[in-house]
């Protein structure tokens, strides 16, 4: 039991020393290399979700048997893994360095570019906690966040704990809207069109009323026509609740 679990601590396609693997030599199928493998991995998980995705599924998607794409990765997580870190790959990431550069103004971009990357990819969200999460770009993320961070001015005690608020607040808030997203697609709907309805069938439930017109008041003071202009006003406003938290502990000193 142990050894499994310490198994398990130690398993990554990047410590394994198979992330740069282009095949195993000899009999590899024509036209097939991983990046293209990765980047139909990445556009089925987008278009199906991970529930549905397979490696028969993925070998029907490139035209070759499931057994040709063994020749690049071992196993469905190792290309799980690999599709994980491709994705953050396509971050705009601010540079800490850049000469008079605001904390603050870079925070923002890295969360926001972080909420955009779980909204726009949904199946991440459970891969999160799957996965060491090690590859080079993830990597790269999680160091510019560190840089901007460490410049806070908080004491180092603090910086992870800083860190972990911010990016975990986004985690949450980007995982729910991703969701939210995903469930209005399976409907036809749009989302302003799915927001009403929804919001008409619960404020009609008896055990749901209360709440709702209790919550009119509220919902019309933070404003927004549509339902992506009032997540937008609700993230940018948490957002700056975990900046001016930061100021203060660090004004607290």
């Amino acid at each position: 039991m142990a050894e499994n679990a310490k198994d398990a601590a130690h398993s990554s396609v990047w410590l394994e020393g198979k992330a740069r693997r282009r095949g195993r030599g000899g009999g590899q199928p024509s036209g097939l290399d991983r990046d293209r493998i990765i980047a139909v991995t990445v556009r089925l998980l987008d278009a199906e979700g991970l529930d549905k995705f397979s490696m028969r599924r993925l070998a029907a998607e490139l035209n070759v048997t499931a057994m040709s794409v063994y020749w690049y990765v071992d196993t469905k997580d190792e290309l799980l893994e690999l599709a994980l870190d491709a994705v953050y790959g396509g971050l705009e990431l601010p540079d800490p360095a850049a000469e008079g550069a605001d904390w603050r103004e870079q925070l923002r971009a890295l969360a926001t570019v972080y909420r955009t990357l779980l909204v726009r990819h949904p199946w991440i969200s459970p891969l999160a906690g799957r996965y060491l999460n090690i590859g080079p770009h993830s990597l790269r993320f999680a160091r510019t966040v560190q840089q901007v961070v460490l410049r806070t001015g908080l004491p180092a005690h603090g910086i992870t704990g800083a860190i972990s608020a911010v990016l975990q607040f986004v985690y949450g808030y980007g995982t729910i809207e991703g969701h939210f997203f995903s469930r209005v697609a399976d409907t036809g709907l749009t989302p302003d069109e799915y927001f009403r309805d929804a919001m008409s069938a619960v404020a009609e439930a008896p055990q749901t009323a209360e709440l709702i017109e209790q919550s009119k008041s509220l919902m019309a003071a933070r404003g927004g026509d549509t339902v992506a202009e009032m997540m937008n006003r609700d993230f940018a406003f948490a957002l700056d609740l975990l900046i001016a938290g930061i100021e203060a502990m660090v004004e607290r000193g």
